[in-house]
């Protein structure tokens, strides 16, 4: 762990939990903010690497600011934060916070900034929070937002979620610099549902194109995915102006049109049928499966997320998911 002030003049202790591409971007923005950033990564190369103002392994030829402080300590990285983003993967976010715990500031908001659902329980990221830290305020920031954008500084939007609206606000605020603008919102469990779900419909709209099935097909593939992102956000009582916002349609929209979206290069690797083995994790691969079974539990109609949930498991093949799709018995559009 390198020095440093520990605090600028009007900003947080910022900790960021998670050394990957998308915990980097975060620091270098919360830096950008004027905060004071402690990064905290498992891999002591990373670490190493960040103090000499890079981190090939996940963002790779882009130069880290001087001024993020990281370590392989995460007692370090807590102490006396005033905001803590957790950036560690859905499916590890238990078992990260069940190691900060002992360390974790009481009454310290903590900012989800991973998306999923949590594989074994059916739990939303938020659950997990509240269930681990209860003395803790949980938010999630999420939207149309590619780690090497936000680390470049280019212009993107994003939206910060609490169901304390002042918190939210608060945050959004905080966060906020000239390439980063930051909405509130209070809906946290309909922006928790879209960034979930938006990575399981990436890896359908890649395997449409993977297979050469056309633009026509992928078009058709996210919006009615985005129709079932409705259904099962309706479920869980979700904001119908949430999932039409940065955290539902504009997250679908970017991460179903991009190779740079690790779930669009899951399902694009999927469709052209090339090995899968030694790809960078997708959220979406765990969450289909999840998502599958919670929409048969509640009785959602969810074509695409079983679909998708089959191919990966290989009960079907992508030309079976997609025939069985085409064949289903016709309706109006409207018909949610």
């Amino acid at each position: 762990m390198t020095g440093g002030e520990d605090r600028t003049p009007s900003g947080w202790r910022v900790a960021v939990l998670g050394g990957g591409a998308w915990g980097t971007a975060l620091a270098l923005a919360m830096l950008r903010a004027g905060h004071f950033v402690r990064l905290y990564a498992r891999d002591p190369q990373t670490v190493a690497a960040i103090d000499h103002g890079e981190n090939p392994r996940y963002l790779p030829g882009i130069a880290i600011e001087p001024g993020i402080v990281a370590t392989s300590d995460i007692k370090a990285a807590l102490d006396g934060a005033d905001c803590v983003l957790a950036v560690t993967p859905a499916q590890s976010l238990r078992t990260m916070l069940a190691t900060a715990k002992d360390h974790m500031p009481q009454g310290v908001p903590l900012v989800l900034c991973a998306k999923g659902i949590e594989r074994d329980t059916g739990a939303l990221l938020s659950a997990i929070v509240e269930e681990i830290l209860p003395k803790n305020p949980v938010a999630a920031l999420s939207g149309p937002s590619f780690a090497t954008d936000v680390a470049r500084g280019l212009p993107t939007a994003v939206v910060v979620a609490a169901r304390d609206a002042g918190l939210a606000a608060d945050l959004a605020a905080r966060f906020s610099a000239e390439n980063l603008r930051c909405y509130s919102s209070d809906d946290l469990i309909g922006v928790e549902i879209g960034g979930a779900l938006k990575n399981v419909f990436a890896i359908a709209a890649g395997a449409v194109t993977g297979a050469g099935l056309g633009a026509s097909a992928q078009a058709a593939m996210v919006t009615r995915g985005f129709v079932e992102l409705r259904r099962i956000g309706a479920a869980f009582g979700a904001k119908p102006e949430t999932l039409m916002g940065l955290s539902g349609l504009g997250d679908l929209l970017l991460t179903c049109s991009s190779a740079q979206s690790r779930n669009f290069a899951y399902g694009l690797a999927l469709g052209q049928g090339k090995p899968l083995a030694g790809l960078p994790l997708a959220e979406g691969v765990p969450t289909a499966a999840i998502a599958a079974r919670i929409a048969v539990e509640r009785g959602i109609d969810a074509p695409i997320i079983t679909a998708v949930a089959a191919i990966l498991d290989g009960t079907v093949t992508i030309s079976q998911a997609v025939t069985a799709l085409m064949t289903r018995p016709l309706k109006t559009e409207t018909d949610l």
